[in-house]
């Protein structure tokens, strides 16, 4: 559950949810976007975004025709939604200190 509030009304801030990262998922940001985990450009975490983001329902928040507003957003939120979808995913060089 992440709570976007950047992206709310008045009343409560925008709830999103994600299921974990799938290995097909990743291979496909990892083939439009190569070296995800190590440089993540802004238009990566968009990517991932759109491709994960989900209602309370399981719907899918976003389409690529957000995209270009989700473009437009600070780079901050964007940030922080996407490591929020991301949860645990870390860099090869994280992984090998562990």
């Amino acid at each position: 559950r992440i709570e976007v509030s950047e992206w709310g009304d008045d009343e409560a801030p925008m709830v999103l949810y994600a299921a974990p990262l799938l290995c097909g998922e990743f291979n496909r940001l990892q083939k439009k976007h190569p070296d995800f985990l190590n440089n993540q450009t802004i238009e990566a975490l968009v990517d991932l975004i759109i491709m994960k983001a989900q209602d309370a329902e399981g719907e899918k928040v976003f389409d690529l025709e957000d995209k270009p507003i989700l473009m437009r957003q600070p780079v901050t939120v964007v940030s922080n939604v996407a490591a929020g979808l991301m949860g645990e995913m870390h860099t090869i060089e994280d992984a090998a200190k562990n």
